[in-house]
């Protein structure tokens, strides 16, 4: 049983397993149950938006290095160190071809 408690046009709009003040008691096999459910997990997660985010700022650090912007040596050992560990990952991952062979890092 889910307990729930809804907005003024009616719709769900907190459930918890623990009673609430003023909540009503609902099945969790009600169809407004599932469809709160359903619709709460197409909402991404902080840490799915966070990846994507850090996707989108890899990409604005490769941009302005290509523009000479900014050198990949502007940025420190650390930032370095970390974007190339992501790009050797993401070109793992996409079945890169690697021509130049180990894992050494080249600028």
């Amino acid at each position: 049983m889910f307990h729930i408690i809804r907005n003024a046009e009616g719709a769900i709009e907190t459930i918890s397993r623990q009673p609430q003040p003023s909540s009503e008691m609902l099945d969790e096999h009600n169809p407004e149950i599932q469809q709160f459910l359903k619709a709460d997990a197409a909402m991404p997660t902080f840490d799915e938006a966070d990846a994507d985010f850090v996707r989108v700022i890899e990409d604005l650090i490769d941009t302005l290095i290509a523009n000479n912007v900014i050198r990949h040596t502007d940025l420190p050992v650390d930032a370095q160190r970390k974007l190339m560990l992501r790009k050797g990952l993401r070109n793992r991952m996409s079945g890169a071809l690697n021509l130049l062979g180990g894992d050494e890092l080249i600028l």
